[in-house]
């Protein structure tokens, strides 16, 4: 009987190492195809060279989007799951079916502006698009709205954004050696850097409210909305890209500047529209006693979190470091929950859900009630407004 019983624990470890190991099989062959790809059309060193400087891409782009989810934190192997299809799948998907629309709309390949313009934005943003959706049918209850959608869709953005970087930069460097590689560099890394996580956020939106609305037509209709919008943005960029060919200052001051200005304006007011929900859902919790306002606010502000894990680590070392940490995702994952049955969502697993949150909840904040806590509160400044601890 121990035997079976041990067999069965061991189960879902291998079960992740399967995916694991098949995860690593797909996404490494489709990179590796795609260097390959890439370094039989422009050369070696000009791969390396193009590789090197794509990194820029991934060292500016991705912490934004990591930035946006500091407040509920998802899990680490959907974010790498998404970075991997946009750099990986994505591109080598949309290298091949940019081919073959370009052969079928323009077979003599005289009329290379309109596939750019017609042809990509279709391919490349229904391949980008795809990775955030597998992971709304396979892991819906992960992605919690409009942020979840915005951070998956975005750093699958940022993986294809490097690769297709690789692919001009190496280009620009086979064709016109330094000079070509700096032009490039300065275009595609420099000046526009968050393209296509802009054009994909929009498919994002559209997944994050799919997962999270109680009409099912409306589960239908957001992403396509949304896979829309992307496409249209996308053709808006190229077509302004092709008609500028001689005035790109031009076209960047009147068409990326604003839509750069646009999307940081949209992610920092989604990260406070987040803010304001966990403020709101969990302050709901407070009159039963399960938190008190101090708490509800410090979880409701990145600031107050940040100087809440510092304090913990100050005070009580790494250990309670790490259990603030928790403390502080599961009330966002809390938050979260309770939305979903204001929502009307009040299936059995998301009751559970909740039930199972408040108590990590519960176990976590009982470690710095007390003397701890109002310490706490005096050292950040934060009113107590004469509240006792729970």
């Amino acid at each position: 009987m121990p035997t079976m019983q041990a067999r069965a624990d061991r189960r879902p470890l291998l079960r992740k190492w399967l995916y694991a190991a098949l995860g690593a099989l797909v996404f490494g062959f489709g990179g590796v195809v795609m260097l390959v790809l890439i370094g039989s059309q422009s050369g070696v060193t000009a791969t390396v060279l193009g590789f090197v400087l794509s990194l820029i891409v991934v060292g500016v782009v991705v912490p934004v989007f990591l930035w946006l989810d500091r407040f509920e934190r998802e899990p680490p192997w959907m974010l790498i799951f998404a970075f991997l299809w946009g750099a990986c799948i994505a591109t080598l998907g949309a290298a091949i079916l940019n081919d073959v629309g370009s052969y079928l709309i323009d077979p003599l390949r005289d009329q290379q502006p309109s596939v750019a313009v017609w042809v990509a934005p279709v391919v490349e943003e229904s391949m980008k698009g795809l990775g955030p959706l597998i992971l709304l049918l396979v892991r819906r209850r992960e992605i919690d709205g409009v942020v979840d959608g915005m951070v998956y869709a975005g750093l699958t953005a940022a993986g294809f954004a490097a690769v297709e970087d690789i692919v001009y930069l190496a280009a620009g460097y086979a064709d016109s050696g330094d000079k070509g590689l700096v032009a490039t560099f300065i275009v595609r890394v420099l000046m526009s850097p968050f393209a296509h996580p802009m054009f994909t956020v929009c498919t994002g939106i559209g997944i994050g409210i799919a997962a999270t609305t109680p009409h099912r037509w409306l589960r239908v209709v957001a992403p396509v909305v949304g896979w829309c919008g992307a496409v249209a943005l996308h053709c808006v960029w190229n077509l302004g890209a092709v008609l500028s060919q001689d005035g790109w200052l031009i076209f960047y001051i009147a068409l990326q500047v604003p839509l750069f200005v646009g999307f940081v304006a949209l992610v920092v007011l989604a990260r406070r529209h987040e803010g304001r929900t966990i403020a709101v859902e969990l302050g709901r919790y407070v009159g039963p006693g399960l938190l008190s306002a101090q708490e509800v606010t410090m979880l409701a502000s990145v600031k107050e979190r940040r100087y809440a894990v510092a304090w913990a680590e100050r005070h009580g070392g790494k250990r309670a470091q790490r259990e603030m940490r928790e403390f502080q995702d599961a009330g966002s994952e809390l938050a979260m929950i309770r939305a979903r049955l204001d929502r009307g969502q009040t299936d059995p697993k998301t009751v559970q859900a909740e039930h199972e949150l408040l108590q990590l909840v519960g176990r976590r904040r009982a470690q710095f009630l007390g003397t701890a806590l109002y310490r706490y509160y005096d050292d950040s400044g934060i009113t107590r407004g004469g509240e006792q601890p729970v």
